[in-house]
């Protein structure tokens, strides 16, 4: 039989070793026979390998219990095959060989074993079948069962160095098709209570087979425990509870550190071969960004199993548990934040970041904002944008503090009128004053006094616009060239085609504190996320602090005066084409404190006046604050 196999593959491996003179030859013709079976065994071809010893039925009966067992059956297999050493003696060979199984998701395992030849009766070249063949502590009747082991997530820590994640009790609630006995009612009963979409559930559910888990929602414990009478007894419901690393509340600072839940094929492409799916890995957010790092590499054990079901370990890689990463969020200011938004149903947004340092210490959102927006969310400033806008002024030599300036109710530029609030009207006023106020119509005419290009220079030099190399993505401000009179005086005044986040308004808040652009900072000991470009001159800065104060003791931001040092600017944004239009709320400042003070920023989308929206928001936080 291996005489008819080899003239059919491989002539050389029908080589006698008896009678050659020559030892080089000897080795090849063993290295090739044995080459021969292990290309055959590596490429699924069991039979072909099998037909290449000497007791072809036990070897055949053997390779397929063994890759059956391990997960592959007839075809290609994982394995990688490499002959180490040939050993001559009278006739016969010995050849070494490593072999290398690569799991998916799993560490390689490797491990060292031989193939003994000898002469058959035409003194043709033949593998002598025993199991070691295979691996040398394989016994009769065993085969090889493999299993992977995940490492255990790290955490993330504060800027403290505690715990951000911690292990929690989670309860998967999801959908058995098999089960339903009217899909249309459950996926409505299961919207009503859980507020998710019922279209939702009966698109997934009926795309689904009986007997599957569908999943529909992950709660935690304690929220899980208070639905559970409304939805454990409806036909199809079936529930897993699991373990999962989650932060403190379910939006603490979802916007930056992200998910961790079910990898998605996005996720596993992205992740690389240590995974796969059903693994909890980091879906966005910083989990998702030190994927890596956070989740460790999985392990593999690899046993032999014998007739009777018992078990011998052939090797045990441990997994290696991932390394935490410590962020410079601060827990309190984010709890702070975090209640204060949530007084709110319009979606709300703060952002708070250490002068100086550049440290973001809070990233909030409330649960109805989308919680990326907080960092790459596109907005009209408002009157919150008069910050730069003043400093344009002030480093231009066009006021001071003390000039005299006019605030009518409104007042044309280019053809178009342009309006105080309410169209108060002040008369004529201090530059401080105007300021404090937020009169629209003293910007939109002092600004065309600006040399051209001044008002996107200031914005410049507030960090608007630059480039930050973060982990996660943030939206710096834009401020395009304004293409006439009338779009320069909309842009003095946050309008026009000025677009602005919470982080970059934060960043604002923070320069006008400090008087230097800070470098954002978001992981600790991370590289430094850029360049920061020049910040106001000492003048200005001292200048526009004084501005920014006035605004609390006696301007539009007066309901924060009981809450410390406090220094702002509100400003009400207005976008879309409604009549009256719609309106975001800003309030952008910073408080002096002993740690090094706090800049931030507070949005309340569509909240309309600032007065009554993104200003007590504000008041809240600081007072959380203490």
């Amino acid at each position: 039989m291996l005489r008819r196999t080899c003239a059919a593959m491989v002539v050389l491996a029908c080589v006698v070793l008896v009678g050659c003179s020559d030892t080089d030859e000897s080795e090849q013709a063993a290295r090739e026979a044995a080459q021969a079976y292990l290309d055959a065994w590596a490429a699924g071809d069991l039979t072909g390998a099998a037909e290449l010893t000497d007791n072809s039925a036990s070897a055949l009966l053997n390779l397929r219990a063994v890759a059956t067992s391990m997960g592959f059956g007839e075809g290609e297999q994982p394995l990688r095959t490499e002959i180490t050493a040939v050993d001559l003696d009278d006739g016969a060979a010995t050849v070494s060989y490593t072999a290398t199984w690569e799991f998916d998701a799993a560490p390689d395992w490797s491990y060292e074993t031989q193939l003994d030849l000898r002469a058959d009766e035409d003194e043709a070249l033949t593998l002598e079948w025993t199991t070691a063949a295979i691996h040398p502590e394989l016994g009769d009747g065993e085969t090889i069962e493999w299993s992977r082991s995940l490492a255990e997530r790290a955490t993330i820590l504060d800027s403290a160095g505690n715990p951000v994640f911690a292990a929690t009790p989670v309860v998967v609630v999801g959908v058995d098709p098999g089960r339903v006995t009217d899909l249309p009612a459950l996926g409505a009963t299961l919207a009503g209570v859980l507020d998710i979409s019922a279209e939702d559930v009966v698109a997934s559910v009926s795309g689904s087979q009986p007997g599957q888990f569908v999943p529909i929602i992950t709660l935690r414990r304690p929220d899980y425990d208070a639905v559970r009478a409304a939805i454990f007894d409806l036909p199809g419901t079936v529930f897993r509870e699991e373990t999962r690393q989650l932060a403190p509340t379910a939006g603490f600072a979802l916007g930056v550190l992200g998910r961790v839940g079910e990898a998605t094929a996005e996720v596993l492409d992205e992740a690389g071969a240590d995974y796969a799916p059903g693994d909890q890995l980091g879906t966005s957010g910083l989990q998702r960004a030190y994927q890596a790092q956070l989740a460790g590499r999985p392990g593999l054990t690899v046993e032999a199993v014998g007739p009777d079901g018992a078990r011998r370990e052939l090797e045990r890689i441990d997994p290696q548990p991932g390394t935490p990463i410590q962020v410079t969020l601060d827990t309190a200011i984010q709890s702070a934040a975090d209640a204060a938004v949530a007084t709110r149903s319009e979606p709300a947004h703060i952002v708070v970041v250490r002068p100086g340092s550049g440290d973001i210490l809070a990233v909030s959102s409330n649960a109805t904002a989308n919680p990326t927006n907080a960092l790459v969310g596109q907005y009209p400033a408002g009157s919150s944008f008069k910050i730069i806008s003043a400093s344009a002024l002030l480093s231009n030599g066009v006021v001071a503090l003390d000039s005299p300036v006019a605030c009518p109710g409104t007042v044309a530029v280019g053809g178009r009128e342009f309006d105080n609030e309410d169209r108060f009207d002040l008369g004529t006023v201090p530059f401080l004053t105007a300021f404090a106020e937020s009169c629209n119509t003293t910007f939109t005419t002092t600004v065309q006094q600006l040399p051209a290009g001044a008002l996107e220079t200031a914005a410049g030099s507030f960090g608007i616009g630059a480039s930050w190399d973060l982990p996660v993505e943030v939206f710096t401000g834009a401020l395009p060239p304004p293409v006439d009179a009338v779009e320069l005086s909309a842009d003095a005044i946050g309008q026009g085609r000025v677009l602005v986040s919470p982080f970059a308004m934060a960043i604002v808040a923070a320069t006008a504190a400090s008087g230097a652009v800070p470098v954002p900072s978001l992981v600790g000991a991370a590289a430094a996320a850029g360049q920061a470009p020049a910040g106001p001159s000492d003048e200005v800065t001292s200048a526009l602090q004084q501005l920014m104060r006035e605004v609390v003791l006696t301007g539009t931001g007066q309901a924060l005066a009981d809450r410390g040092e406090v220094f702002g600017k509100t400003g009400t944004a207005e976008f879309g084409t409604d009549v009256p239009p719609q309106a975001h709320g800003w309030f952008v400042g910073f408080r002096p404190d002993p740690a090094g003070g706090l800049a931030f920023s507070v949005l309340v989308e569509n909240g309309r006046s600032s007065a009554t929206s993104a200003v007590p928001v504000a008041d809240t936080f600081l007072a959380n604050l203490g």
